[in-house]
């Protein structure tokens, strides 16, 4: 059996384009190096990411520089209220086939490796439920018959925070699908120069091909081979656990905490970020730094909380502030736990 704290040739190799990509995704968005280690772990983890953030910010280049950096089809869909289902999943059309009439499924632009959702809370409750079976099982329904999605599949989704008129707040159930909801933060005066000296309005930047699909397959499934220590899912299940109304003082004020999905999700994009890193196993400091990205959209807070002031960011900081890496109960060092 091999040492899972050792690198091996194959995780060694599926290291070296991931360097690449973080490489050519800088270039795309200047200023925002930790914003686009986060969009990566989130892919290489199969997961789904939410970005927040004011217009004009990059979030839409990031997308598609990521998909060209991937050598992945995208899709990109302007969410709007009058947006309906069918819009994006696809609609059967009645067609003429060996001489007799009969429906065939159109597949909508849903049927992509990765789908660039604009603005997703302007759509309507309706049309974002039917991202929910896409998003979970990778697939969608449509008069009865199911129709597999294109593997990888993701979904990277865009939101403004601050104009409310003409929105529908997305669903805890929809919001609970996405491993990460990312702020995108503005650009410091010194990254406004970079891009005014760099950048053209209305042209694109160049972005090399980095990947191969077969390559990106490879890194998706090297980032799964990556060793997670007992005491490492044990700190997560007591970070997910602490996030209860009772289970901690930083929850008081908590109307709901975090679910099964939420710790499961922790340990893949603490995974993907140890590969990231060059190291064959997550750690600690994987949960620590990718725990505010996981938890943040899932902890929801009662009434009084909010008048106070305070906000689920704030809660997930006083939790990891409490809760001990080390429980008493488990083997002091990592190694102990092999």
């Amino acid at each position: 059996m091999s040492d899972p704290y050792v690198m091996d040739a194959e995780l060694q190799s599926a290291t070296k384009p991931i360097a690449a990509l973080r490489q050519a995704l800088n270039e795309v968005l200047f200023g925002q190096s930790e914003l686009i280690e986060l969009v990566l772990c989130g892919v290489i983890a199969r997961g789904h990411v939410l970005l927040e953030g004011l217009p004009g910010l990059g979030k839409t280049e990031l997308v598609k520089g990521l998909s060209k950096a991937l050598n992945l089809t995208t899709r990109r869909v302007q969410f709007t209220p009058d947006l309906l289902p069918g819009d994006i999943t696809g609609n059967p059309v009645l067609q003429e086939v060996d001489g007799r009439r009969e429906f065939v499924f159109q597949p909508g632009p849903l049927f992509t490796n990765l789908l660039l959702a604009d603005e997703i809370n302007r759509a309507s409750p309706k049309t974002q439920s039917a991202l929910l079976e896409a998003m979970q099982e990778r697939r969608v329904t449509v008069l009865g018959h199911t129709h597999t999605l294109p593997d990888p599949f993701f979904v990277l989704a865009t939101q403004n925070p601050i104009e409310l008129e003409g929105t529908y707040p997305l669903p805890e159930a929809q919001v609970d699908r996405f491993l990460f909801k990312l702020e995108v933060l503005r650009n410091s005066a010194e990254t406004l120069a970079k891009i005014v000296l760099h950048r053209e309005l209305g042209v694109e930047p160049s972005v090399p091909t980095v990947t191969t699909r077969e390559e990106f397959a490879h890194i998706q499934q090297a980032a799964r081979r990556i060793y997670l220590p007992e005491v490492v899912a044990d700190y997560i299940a007591r970070l997910v656990d602490a996030t209860h109304p009772g289970q901690s003082k930083a929850a008081e004020g908590v109307r709901y905490g975090a679910s099964p999905r939420a710790a499961l999700s922790l340990a893949s994009a603490a995974k993907a970020r140890a590969l990231m890193h060059g190291r064959p196993n997550a750690s600690f400091e994987d949960v620590q730094a990718l725990a505010p990205a996981v938890l943040n959209h899932r902890v929801l807070l009662d009434y009084t909380a909010r008048m106070d002031g305070r906000s689920s960011a704030s809660v997930v900081r006083a939790i990891l502030a409490e809760v001990p890496v080390q429980n008493l109960a488990t083997p002091r060092t990592l190694k102990e736990a092999a």
